[in-house]
């Protein structure tokens, strides 16, 4: 007789919690060392040191996101490619500036309505969610100010800012897809994100990509471990110094 196959049991609202807190915390940490990559190669040095700052705050978020999971060192040092479950969007390479501002508009907008919704809750998150959505506004705000500054600069910046908004565009259906451990309203925060980036590109004279994410269109896997191609590359160097001394410490 041929035993029953086991269904999959649904996980536990503690595992639910656990697997929201990787994934969170591993959009913060792999946008951290992305936007860290601009050291020492930005346009100018105040921008620089926004660019760094920008990074310090979501490596502080990662930290204490991962820190309930886990040994943190060992989450952002010790994991396979496949074992990261963050958002195909803040994997993406920098590019030039515009590309970057472009990334970090959608997501920070993204970031800021979640924590906003979290804050507002009693679960979980809601401790650092009330702590956080403080400095995400900041990410949002100078994010937004350097879209309008590009896209309603010169004819080069127009141009570049539009086609990093394409570029990147469809990478953001993925952000609204339901992550169990997060209880919030989906749909309200798709529906506020679509209405705030429409009005920050056409205040910039940009214009709303179509297609993928305004039809619900849903690109990437990061959250179910499938990364592009530039991910590997970029964690193989964010690991390399841990991996080459083990048990090294300052």
């Amino acid at each position: 007789m041929t035993p029953p196959t086991r269904q999959p049991q649904p996980p536990q609202p503690a595992q639910a919690v656990s697997a929201a807190a990787l994934a969170l915390g591993d959009d913060a940490l792999v946008l951290s060392h992305r936007l860290g990559e601009w050291a020492g190669h930005a346009p100018v040095l105040e921008e620089e040191l926004a660019l760094a700052n920008i990074a310090l705050d979501l490596l502080g978020q990662a930290r204490v996101l991962l820190s309930t999971v886990g040994d943190e060192d060992a989450l952002a040092y010790l994991r396979e490619e496949r074992d990261f479950r963050n958002l195909q969007l803040v994997e993406q390479p920098n590019g030039d500036f515009a590309h970057t501002i472009a990334r970090q508009l959608f997501f920070s907008t993204y970031q800021h309505l979640l924590y906003g919704q979290l804050a507002d809750g009693e679960g979980e998150f809601a401790p650092l969610a009330a702590k956080a959505v403080k400095e995400v506004a900041y990410h949002q705000d100078h994010s937004r100010q350097w879209t309008l500054r590009l896209g309603d600069g010169t004819d080069e910046s127009h141009t570049r800012m539009q086609r990093a908004a394409d570029a990147l565009w469809r990478f953001t259906g993925e952000m609204f897809q339901p992550l169990p451990g997060v209880e919030i309203d989906w749909q309200d925060l798709r529906t506020a994100w679509t209405a705030t980036i429409t009005a920050v590109l056409r205040e910039a004279t940009l214009t709303v990509p179509e297609g993928p994410q305004s039809s619900g269109w849903r690109a990437g896997a990061g959250r179910q471990g499938l990364h592009t191609e530039s991910f590997g590359r970029m964690i193989a160097e964010m690991q390399h110094l841990h991996r080459s001394h083990p048990g090294a410490t300052w």
